[in-house]
Parts: C-alpha cells; sequence; structure tokens
C-alpha cells in the first residue's frame, strides 16, 4: 500500500493548492474581466473536484471482495481516473476554447490587469509547490527511467492524473501570465482571447494523454515492465522450478494477480511438490509484497 499512500500525499498536495488558487483566480476574473484568467478559475475548480474524485477512488480500492467481486475493487481506482480525464476535457478544456473564441469574437477591455499578473504569480508559486510535491513521488517510482517513459508505463493512475493536471495548470499559468502581459503592454485585448483559447488547447491535449494511459489500465494491463522482468528473473533462478512456461500479470489498482505455470524439479513424491511449490509461492510474495492473488500451476509441458 505504499505507493496508493505515496498517490495520497500528492492529491492532497495538489488539493489545497488549486483550492486556495481557485479562490484567488476567481476574483480576479470578476475584478479584471479577463477570459483567461476565468478559464484559469474553472481550470482549478475543475482540479480540486478531480482531487476528491481520486480521493474517492483510492478510499475504494480499499473495500474488501465480495462474492460479485472476488478480485477486490483495485480497479476502482482506474474509473474515476479516466472520469477525471473527461471532466479535464470537457469543463476544463471545451470551456475554455469557448471562452476564448467568445472573447475573439466580443473583445472586452481588462480593468485593473495587474491584479490579475499578481495573482497569477502566487499561482504559479502554489502549482509550483503542488509539483514539487508530486515529483517527490514520481521519483520514488522512477527508478532511473525518464519522465516520459515513467509516465507511460506507470501502472499508479492517481499519480499519472495528478502529474498530468499539475503539469497543465503550471503551464496554462505561465500561458495566462504572457497574455495578460501582451494586453497590459499592447492595450489590445485579443492577446487575451489567444492565450484563453491557448489554455484549452493545453487542457485537451493533457486530458487525452491521461486518457489514453488510464484506458489501457481500465481494460486490463499487466504489472510494470521492470518488475515483470523482475519476476520471471525471480522464477527462473529458483531450484524448485525446472522450466518456466508462462508468467501472467495483471495490475488490480495497488494489488496485482499473479499466474504461473511451470515444470517443477523432482522431488520424489506428491507432498514434497506442494511443499517446494509452497516456498516458492512464500518467497515470491515476499519478494514482491503487491501480489495479493497467486495462482501456481505445475506441468510438464506448455
Amino acid at each position: 500500500m505504499a505507493g496508493q499512500a505515496d498517490s495520497l500525499k500528492s492529491i492532497l498536495f495538489a488539493l489545497f493548492a488549486n483550492s486556495a488558487i481557485a479562490v484567488a483566480k476567481g476574483v480576479a476574473a470578476v475584478v479584471t474581466g479577463s477570459g483567461a484568467m476565468l478559464a484559469e478559475a474553472i481550470h482549478s475548480v475543475a482540479d480540486a473536484g478531480n482531487q476528491l474524485l481520486l480521493i474517492l477512488g483510492l478510499r475504494q480500492t480499499r473495500k474488501l471482495p465480495t462474492v460479485d467481486h472476488p478480485l477486490g475493487f483495485g480497479k476502482s481506482i482506474y474509473f474515476w481516473s479516466f472520469l477525471v480525464a473527461v471532466i479535464l476535457f470537457s469543463i476544463g478544456g471545451m470551456f475554455s476554447v469557448y471562452e476564448g473564441v467568445h472573447k475573439l469574437l466580443h473583445p472586452v477591455p481588462l480593468s485593473h490587469p495587474w491584479v490579475a499578473i499578481g495573482v497569477l504569480v502566487f499561482a504559479i508559486v502554489a502549482e509550483g509547490i503542488s509539483l514539487w510535491g508530486c515529483m517527490r513521488e514520481v521519483n520514488k517510482e522512477r527508478h532511473g527511467r525518464s519522465i516520459f517513459q515513467w509516465f507511460r508505463t506507470s501502472r499508479t493512475s492517481a499519480l499519472i492524473v495528478v502529474f498530468g493536471e499539475d503539469i497543465a495548470a503550471l503551464l496554462g499559468l505561465v500561458f495566462a501570465l504572457i497574455a495578460i502581459a501582451a494586453t497590459l503592454v499592447t492595450g489590445n485585448p485579443f492577446w487575451d482571447a489567444v492565450g484563453t483559447v491557448s489554455i484549452g488547447v493545453l487542457l485537451l491535449v493533457v486530458a487525452v494523454f491521461i486518457a489514453v494511459e488510464v484506458k489501457d489500465l481500465l481494460i486490463g494491463q499487466s504489472v510494470e515492465p521492470r518488475i515483470l522482468e523482475e519476476m520471471e528473473a525471480f522464477l527462473r533462478a529458483r531450484p524448485e522450478i525446472r522450466e518456466l512456461f508462462s508468467l501472467l500479470t495483471m495490475q488490480f489498482g495497488p494489488d496485482a494477480m499473479v499466474a504461473v505455470k511451470a515444470r517443477m524439479a523432482p522431488t520424489g513424491s506428491e507432498s514434497q511438490l506442494i511443499a517446494a511449490i509452497n516456498t516458492v509461492e512464500t518467497d515470491f510474495r515476499s519478494r514482491f509484497p503487491s501480489i495479493t492473488w497467486l495462482f501456481f500451476e505445475p506441468d510438464v509441458v506448455d
């Protein structure tokens, strides 16, 4: 459950930051009339709501298995993570694009732009702290991989979502700051509208990336490739196993299901064979504590 606890820390970091930022942005949007600021305010409100959904999802993964759900509820976090991507796409991205297009067609001059700039600087600092908290947890999982490689291969959907949201939020703030500064310098509200559209496009792109990653987990993915290789190496090195025929795994939130088919080394009796399998299973679970379900099939052919 260490990965789940790490994800919760990142979510709480982001929740506190986005709640404070959403209030500040909302006030600034009303005072200045900036479309970019309004888009950012809606974005932060959506992000805060998304973090609450992720917390709900993490709580559901702790539910005990039932007759209808014998493998537990670990994959429920994938549903909530996918829903977050949908909200980010619709409420965040689509609304921002709509607001930007509306401002392009009906320009509105900014008032008190320095208020917006001050709020954006505060928000950039707060989002930077949130991203720092997220990166602390991401770095625990990277194991030498690049950020992109981690994003593509990680099975921790909640952390993927928070990371994507934090990156989108920080870039969106930079876009908004540039747009408002350009509007202030030129006196042309066109740049504020362009900034609003740019924020919307950014959110759409990030939402699609998150949705694609979580979709694979919803369908059913193995454990991370790195862990799968370690599992195979562990089993092939065991003296009790003569030949490993197959190793199937599936990730269920923080838990994993593993099915092993192998030719066992001769033991001389049925009881000794069972004892050898039990020994392998015990050591296997000890080496990979995320395994919740382990099915071991001894056989003589693949």
